[in-house]
């Protein structure tokens, strides 16, 4: 993986933890967000609308991130923001109208969804690694797989059962510039890999099975009128 270009950014931008994607809290009470409270942000975060099913950035290809910016560093700070906002665990840029490799990631509010987590080799202690801002993910996947329910912020109300490897060995960079090799399972696992797919524009309704598809499609239409409905 290519070394990322640093832009200078103005006097006083602190850099950000890593960050990853989205599956949602069952619960808002059941969502906490460890590890961000010591970071000072270099302005007010903002809440960026999330992008909604059918529209066409949810199906782009997003373009690798060569040189961070400060306009990334605001962009890791909204995501945030706005998936904490939102209830969720997980964000990717698409899902707010930008076509980049980043993404956010936290699962803090559950200690015990992974069985390891290591950091570069290193065994990590999952809530300290919380929140993962992470760009131009590369995902080796583990043998063995499991089913289990996800949803997705872009889709709400709608939940599925998605079969993905139990295990993943993730490679990426982060807006400091490293390169990040994460090895994990659990919760974390899946959630990088429903991240990594929003920058490849696949969505989790494409990895549901044969069964569950059928009906889908009227499904999605009856939500999409509730959703434009409660639109603004």
């Amino acid at each position: 993986m290519a070394a990322l270009v640093q832009e200078e950014v103005p006097l006083g931008a602190a850099p950000f933890p890593f960050v990853i994607h989205q599956i949602r809290a069952r619960n808002p009470s059941d969502f906490a967000c460890g590890g961000s409270s010591q970071n000072s942000y270099p302005r007010r975060r903002m809440i960026r609308k999330i992008v909604r099913y059918p529209d066409a950035v949810l199906r782009a290809k997003c373009r690798a991130i060569t040189t961070v910016t400060a306009a990334h560093r605001e962009l890791a700070a909204d995501m945030l923001e706005t998936m904490r906002e939102a209830h969720g665990v997980g964000l990717a840029a698409p899902q707010v109208a930008v076509d980049e490799q980043l993404a956010v990631i936290d699962v803090s509010h559950n200690p015990e969804c992974v069985t390891y987590l290591r950091i570069n080799g290193t065994d990590a202690d999952l809530v300290k690694s919380m929140p993962i801002i992470f760009l131009n993910p590369r995902i080796e996947p583990g043998k063995n797989k499991e089913s289990s329910e996800e949803g997705c912020l872009s889709f709400p109300d709608l939940r599925g059962q998605i079969k993905r490897p139990e295990s993943i060995r993730a490679t990426y960079n982060t807006l400091e510039g490293e390169t990040v090799v994460l090895e994990t399972d659990g919760l974390l696992a899946r959630a990088f890999q429903h991240e990594t797919d929003h920058l490849n524009g696949i969505l989790f309704i494409d990895r549901m099975s044969a069964a569950a598809k059928v009906g889908l499609k009227r499904k999605l239409a009856r939500l999409q009128e509730e959703w434009a409905e409660d639109s603004p």
